[in-house]
């Protein structure tokens, strides 16, 4: 180890090494600035999918590329993770196209039964299978997310002569800002208890992720809730008729409306019985009579309306039926001198009287009475809307909802400055605006930057600045000084020997007289020209010196 050190050392004392520092090390903070700056201004990661299959992470991958969503992938567990911002964003866009598509269903448990497995484990199996083709099912159900089924069946057995009859929990998740309808939730309640045997719809228990019984179809409190959600139904009709009235005339935004409606749910139903006395018919009719005439033992008697068939034959007509027991007797003379016949009957007689059965239910659910209070904005002058452009208003408002003043409708219209939306907007505290985050991350990233780059960048940049300067200086330094020695050995080489050519630099660069005067000599004599070329530049440079 301290011979590692030592070499260490060593290395970082080498004078290249010492240069070569500065820009390393302010290479290093500029690459660690970037590297802070990346991580700091992109939003945190979150997983989308995790445990896919590649066909299904090549596809949700394409959709993601084809949407422009930044994605990538988790290398340690495989999950496709998306940014913060864009998870919402890339979760419709799957769900648009339909992915991913490799939910479990029964089949696939089925057919990852192992051999041999024992009865119990067999029976479980199944049960999960079914628990999961019953889900899959739910899940196809507009609104509805994801769907558990937990099924309580108890397995066939002759030792028991009563059985629990099976029952089932649903657990459902619904989309954001949607809900099931009450045919919707009977529907999944059905669906069900005719997938499993003997099991009756009020054995069926549907749960939303909020913990709410969704099929509660008995008691009071399911009956308070249809009541509830039938009257916002009603009302929130009440309302769309008003805005859709109002928003083409005042613009959008320029009223608000409010609808309460009191809606009768009392049941009555009545049957009434009556018996029209104009309506008597006569159904049947029996009876007899007797008619006796004193000293005449032979007078007619008989049934009334019957024929006699001892009565005397009719010359005229012989073919004719016998007369009845009152032609008879009409026809048979009184003895003069007699008085009249004593008569008695009886009759019965069947009257049909009319029967009239009426059975009156009245409607659930209808409107009692309904109020409306629409606020009106002010004009667009800024003033208050007139008298008759409010009696306008409310005239046709009370046509859009069907007004009824006998069930005492109320419906009432006002013209009021309504707060601007700057102002509503300025109550909101400024921190929870959507534009917070992402600047204190970009400023936050800026910040580090900055504190890497000037606090340690410059430094290290003028450091090495520095180093460079000083080095050019002795290299400099070390060239002239070189220069210089090779120069002087030069001259003294030349003043020695007079066929060695002389320069001026040589000359210059000769400290010894002796040396200096030797070159001057051979300098003349080798180039005279150019030493009287030099004569007369040092005379002109004199002259200018004495002026």
């Amino acid at each position: 180890m301290e011979a590692l050190r030592l070499q260490l050392t060593g290395f970082m004392r080498q004078p290249a090494v010492q240069r070569a520092l500065p820009l390393a090390g302010l290479l290093g903070v500029t690459a660690l600035a970037g590297l802070a700056w990346l991580a700091l201004r992109e939003p945190p990661q979150r997983d989308l999918f995790r445990g896919l299959p590649d066909t299904e992470k090549a596809a949700v991958a394409d959709v993601l590329s084809k949407g422009g969503i930044a994605y990538g992938f988790d290398k340690s567990t495989g999950a496709i993770t998306v940014s913060e911002d864009d998870y919402f964003a890339a979760k419709m866009k799957l769900a648009g196209e339909g992915l991913p598509r490799s939910a479990p269903d029964g089949d696939t448990l089925i057919d990852s039964m192992p051999m041999g497995a024992s009865r119990a484990v067999e029976g479980e199996k199944l049960r999960s299978a079914r628990e999961m083709d019953l889900a899959r099912t739910i899940e196809a159900i507009d609104s509805v997310l994801k769907a558990r089924v937990h099924l309580a069946v108890e397995p066939p057995s002759i030792f028991l002569r009563e059985r629990s009859r099976p029952t089932a929990s649903v657990m459902l998740q619904i989309a954001s800002g949607r809900s099931l309808s009450e045919g919707q939730v009977e529907a999944i309640v059905h669906l069900v208890a005719s997938s499993v045997p003997d099991m009756a719809p009020q054995a069926v228990s549907v749960v939303d992720q909020n913990g709410r019984l969704l099929s509660q179809s008995t008691g009071d409190g399911a009956q308070t809730d249809r009541q509830i959600e039938l009257q916002a139904k009603i009302e929130d009709r009440y309302r769309q008729a008003v805005t859709a009235l109002l928003t083409p005339i005042v613009g959008a935004g320029k009223f608000s409306t409010e609808v309460h409606a009191e809606v009768n749910f009392a049941e009555r139903q009545a049957t009434r019985e009556t018996y029209p006395q104009n309506e008597a018919r006569l159904r049947s009719e029996t009876g007899s009579w007797n008619s006796d005439a004193q000293g005449n033992g032979g007078a007619a008697g008989g049934i009334p309306g019957a024929l006699q068939p001892n009565a005397p034959v009719n010359p005229a007509d012989p073919g004719a039926p016998p007369p009845t027991l009152d032609q008879a007797t009409a026809q048979t003379p009184a003895a003069p001198g007699m008085p009249p016949f004593k008569t008695a009957e009886t009759f019965n007689r069947n009257f049909e009287l009319g029967r009239e059965v009426s059975v009156t239910r009245d409607a659930i659910g209808t409107v009692q009475r309904l109020s409306i209070a629409v606020a009106l904005d002010d004009g667009p002058d800024g003033k208050a809307r007139t008298a008759q452009e409010i009696a306008a208003l409310e005239a046709l408002v009370k046509g859009a909802i069907g007004f009824d003043q006998t069930r005492g409708d109320v419906v009432a219209l006002s013209s009021r400055k309504f707060v601007q939306s700057e102002e509503a907007a300025a109550d909101v505290p400024w921190y929870e605006a959507s534009w917070v985050p992402l600047l204190a991350r970009n400023l936050s990233a800026l910040l580090v930057t900055l504190v890497l780059l000037l606090g340690i960048g410059r430094p290290l940049l003028k450091r090495w600045s520095a180093a460079k300067v000083e080095q050019q200086v002795v290299e400099e330094q070390r060239t002239q000084q070189l220069g210089t020695e090779i120069q002087a050995e030069l001259g003294r080489v030349a003043a020695h020997d007079p066929e060695q050519p002389v320069t001026l630099d040589m000359i210059s660069s000769t400290h010894d007289y002796t040396d200096r005067a030797a070159l001057i000599r051979n300098f003349v004599k080798q180039d005279p020209d150019r030493a009287a070329l030099v004569v007369r530049d040092l005379l002109k440079d004199g002259a200018k010196a004495d002026g």
